[in-house]
């Protein structure tokens, strides 16, 4: 593997051939990936996850002021990697830090066309160190995910600020104490092995889940999810024996090919049933079916499989019904059984009551959702009141079921949702 990247190997060809490129989506497209490598690689040989940050930002923005005058190189990550690594090798010449570190940063020549700085194996390591660094345990969630935009997607401070509804400053004061606790408590930059290992997977997955969810939610950051499936291709490339990876990228590709369909004309919500599935994106959920078979013969017996591969198997029943009517929902309520048994929540017990109600009558799936609700923690939980309610207008208490959406859209904190949930209201009313 090397830091050419095909998009912009064309793009450096047309420049030689003087078409037109655009730089600052050259410098966008080999950023995302750069970015990450830059960072890590620098994490990895001086210690200092603000200084690889900052070295690999100067990159990026000079290759933005001399792209369009010189031209993009034939090798625009390794003249990014080159740029990065001097800009560092500067800064601690001036600061007078022990010649070691300088002398591995010097190893890393590399000329705007010659091969990647180090070798696959180190590049490949490197990432994932960065990988699980940002999802250590000891953050906070929120702190995780924060980290991981920033650090292994690039993505500005501003707009994960947004994303997390704070200023820019108190997101880079987060950022910062994320990375100052990495360095007081002594947090290892290294992928943990054996039994710490699969401790340690779970964690870095929630992070990528939790990170999908914020880009597909109604009110999400679409980017987000893109990110998401970016990382999670990228830990299955580097970590190609564990199903859970696989079966992980196979449910974010079934839920992700629905995303043009999930609005009409006007940018209101469509639930499933009401959604044009000619408008699904077949390709994604072929390759969803393809990586969740190739998981399965990875992996255990389905009946064994993790909460990620169980998942992705109810996303593809989803996927791959021709209509709503041709659900085969009693498989979907099966699998939502074995996901309650390994993985209790409320909110699995709440999906999978739906699911037994549209498999066998919306009676036993009320009778399942009162169960879920019984200890309180879905009172507030709009989805929840929206769940009744339809299963309460499928046993034809139409009056009922309108004040339950009504509640629903009162706690719901998204417009697009609070929109489509009074929309039910006002059509069972009518």
């Amino acid at each position: 593997m090397t830091d050419a990247n095909p998009v912009c190997g064309g793009a450096a060809q047309a420049a030689a051939d003087g078409e037109g490129v655009d730089v600052a989506q050259v410098v966008g497209v080999v950023g995302k990936d750069a970015f990450a490598r830059i960072v890590a690689t620098l994490i990895r040989v001086t210690g200092d996850w603000t200084l690889a940050e900052d070295c690999a930002q100067e990159a990026l923005t000079l290759a933005l002021e001399r792209w369009p005058a010189e031209g993009v190189p034939a090798n625009p990550g390794g003249w990014l990697m080159t740029v990065a690594r001097n800009r560092a090798i500067d800064v601690l010449r001036r600061v007078s830090t022990e010649r070691r570190k300088l002398q591995e940063l010097a190893s890393l020549t590399l000329t705007d066309t010659g091969p990647a700085p180090v070798r696959k194996e180190d590049v490949v390591d490197d990432r994932l160190r960065l990988i699980f660094t940002c999802c250590h345990p000891a953050l906070r969630l929120e702190a995780r995910v924060a980290l991981t935009l920033r650090t292994i997607c690039g993505i500005p401070t501003a707009d994960i600020a947004r994303a997390f509804l704070v200023s820019e400053s108190t997101m880079t004061r987060r950022l910062t104490r994320a990375k100052t606790k990495i360095a007081d408590a002594g947090i290892p930059y290294r992928v943990p092995t054996g039994p710490a290992l699969a401790e340690r997977l779970p964690g870095v997955l929630a992070v990528l889940y939790l990170l999908f969810t914020r880009g597909y939610d109604a009110g999400g950051e679409p980017a987000f999810a893109d990110e998401a499936i970016r990382l999670v291709r990228l830990l299955e490339q580097l970590m190609p024996d564990q199903p859970e990876i696989s079966a992980l990228l196979a449910l974010f590709l079934f839920q992700h090919s629905r995303r043009d369909a999930r609005r009409d004309a006007d940018g209101n919500l469509l639930t499933l049933d009401k959604q044009d599935r000619s408008r699904w994106d077949h390709a994604a959920i072929a390759e969803g079916l393809e990586i969740l078979a190739r998981a399965g013969k990875n992996g255990p017996h389905a009946r064994q499989d993790g909460p990620y591969a169980l998942q992705a198997r109810i996303a593809a029943c989803h996927a791959t019904a021709t209509s709503a009517d041709a659900t085969d929902w009693p498989a979907i309520a099966t699998w939502y059984d074995e996901l309650a048994r390994i993985q209790p929540s409320p909110v699995i017990e709440l999906n999978r009551a739906v699911a037994h109600g549209y498999a066998y009558g919306p009676k036993a799936g009320l009778a399942l959702v009162a169960a879920a609700r019984a200890g309180g923690a879905l009172d507030d939980y709009a989805p929840a009141l929206a769940a009744e309610g339809d299963l309460t207008a499928r046993a034809g208490d139409r009056d009922r079921a309108a004040a339950l959406f009504r509640q629903a859209a009162a706690l719901s904190h998204l417009e697009p949702e609070r929109h489509a949930l009074l929309d039910r209201a006002d059509q069972l009313s009518s």
